[in-house]
């Protein structure tokens, strides 16, 4: 763990030893996003590593991570707060007769009816923590609109009982797979990072982090052929993951080499749509080698 990280080397080998192999850029804006306070927006296709970022910076930070998973339609009481109209009612009903109303809604209107939902529960913590808003893409302009105090002074107003200010300061990763352009407004607050697929080298490394065991040469095929498969116009492209997934379902079979058979048997490890499975078997199965004979 490193509260307070000293350099991008120091940041990216923290990055690393919990699982997490960052390239130059990603070190280097992570280590400023700790260092200046800014948020981060992390845009790129889905499934390259942007929600594991954030997991990582938390263990490597050892901050709690406190996430808020956005959609169509999210709104301020999912994502920010909303008052506890039960206990608010039972309070009322509590009241002795002739109690005035002004008395009543100041008592009903304070921190001990609120529930906090994740933005609130970032900024009150009274230890650092690291927020991560995944997906922001999927939200529309009026819910980014309301992010914006929270991004630029890390404190959110709450019209019955003022402004609420960060007491500690959270690291903020917002991410998006860029299906819809952000506003100029949001990326004004926010360091930037693109994410794309890595380098076949950089791949190669990150499979053999976490399945160390694999024989080089089947671990070199596996990327050579992931490569291949993302080349193609597919629904899904195999995320980062799903090479991690494979190699592991590969160390398991016990596999020496990655030859029709094999291709064909766990092909479903990293292709996920029916349509996806042929285009597949016919264009980059038929390049394998034939199983060797027993």
């Amino acid at each position: 763990m490193a509260e307070n990280p000293i350099s991008v080397q120091d940041v990216a080998e923290g990055l690393q030893s919990v699982g997490y192999l960052p390239g130059e850029s990603t070190a280097l804006v992570s280590f400023l996003a700790a260092k200046l306070g800014k948020p981060v927006l992390v845009e790129g296709p889905a499934g390259v590593g942007k929600t594991e970022l954030a997991k990582a910076l938390a263990k490597y930070l050892g901050r709690e991570l406190v996430r808020l998973q956005c959609y169509e339609g999210l709104d301020e009481a999912k994502a920010l707060y909303e008052w506890n109209y039960r206990k608010q009612l039972l309070r009322i009903q509590a009241e002795v007769g002739g109690t005035g109303w002004d008395e009543v809604q100041d008592d009903i209107f304070g921190e001990e009816f609120l529930l906090a939902r994740p933005l609130m529960t970032a900024i009150a913590s009274k230890q650092p923590v690291v927020l991560l808003i995944d997906e922001i893409d999927k939200t529309d302009q009026e819910f980014e609109a309301m992010l914006l105090e929270l991004l630029s002074d890390f404190q959110i107003t709450i019209p019955e009982l003022g402004r609420i200010e960060a007491t500690t300061h959270p690291v903020v990763i917002l991410t998006s797979n860029n299906s819809r352009e952000l506003t100029e407004a949001l990326k004004r607050r926010c360091l930037y990072l693109w994410l794309d697929y890595p380098e076949l080298e950089h791949e190669l490394q990150i499979v053999r982090m976490h399945t160390p065991e694999l024989p080089e040469t089947v671990a070199r095929k596996l990327v050579d052929v992931i490569r291949m498969v993302r080349e193609l116009d597919l629904k899904k492209s195999p995320s980062i993951a799903e090479s991690i997934d494979w190699a592991r379902a590969l160390l398991l079979l016990g596999a020496r080499e990655i030859d029709q058979d094999v291709f064909r048997q766990t092909l479903s490890v990293i292709i996920k749509h029916r349509t996806d499975l042929d285009i597949v078997a016919e264009r980059v199965g038929v390049k394998l080698e034939p199983a060797s004979a027993a």
